[in-house]
């Protein structure tokens, strides 16, 4: 069976960066609204920036006022999750972003998502975020906001820097997930090694 973490007191959950990525999943539904209810693109572009921005705040603060947790670490990869389906939802609804970007990004989503249930199902554990992984996840934040603003301010230069940056952020992406699938089949190995040393 698949082992959930421990978390400590009240008071740990609700720290500094455990707040800030808390605050970026209550932002999401003023985003959602501000593309698809007000058709306000340069808005929702400028706070998906701020959005993207709090996820490498957090990490950085839990680091730096050394208030890392396991929830925390739950928090954060569900949190960047979300922010980027709804991001990826909302700025294909509004064509603002193209067919061959999403396709790439649902399709990575789907492999890790049925990755992670399988290894889950299987008795692994939660896998830790890889820095290859955060960076890609910055980068498609970055693409994404980009796109959205170019389609705002109609500034077709801004669409050709998304390109580049969406076209290595997705190749990072498809990398980490690679890297993500290794540990996963580590950490299963190791369970079975450790299952049969206790026999």
């Amino acid at each position: 069976m698949a082992r959930w973490p421990r978390f400590d007191s009240m008071g740990s959950i609700f720290n500094v960066p455990n707040t800030i990525s808390l605050a970026r999943l209550a932002l999401i539904p003023l985003f959602l609204w501000l593309l698809i209810g007000a058709d306000e693109l340069v808005w929702g572009g400028w706070l998906l920036f701020v959005i993207a921005s709090t996820d490498w705040v957090d990490g950085y603060l839990a680091r730096r006022l050394n208030q890392v947790t396991e929830f925390g670490k739950l928090l954060d990869p569900v949190a960047d999750r979300l922010a980027v389906i709804s991001s990826v939802f909302a700025g294909w609804w509004v064509d603002a972003l193209p067919d061959w970007f999403v396709i790439l990004l649902v399709v990575r989503e789907v492999i890790v998502a049925l990755g992670a249930g399988i290894i889950g199902l299987m008795g692994g554990g939660k896998i830790n975020v890889r820095i290859i992984g955060k960076r890609a996840t910055f980068g498609i934040y970055t693409a994404i906001t980009w796109f959205i603003l170019a389609e705002g301010y109609r500034w077709d230069w801004l669409t050709v820097v998304a390109t580049a940056v969406a076209a290595l952020s997705l190749l990072m992406y498809y990398i980490a997930m690679g890297y993500y699938g290794i540990d996963g089949w580590e950490q299963l190995q190791r369970g079975r090694r450790l299952g049969k040393a206790d026999r």
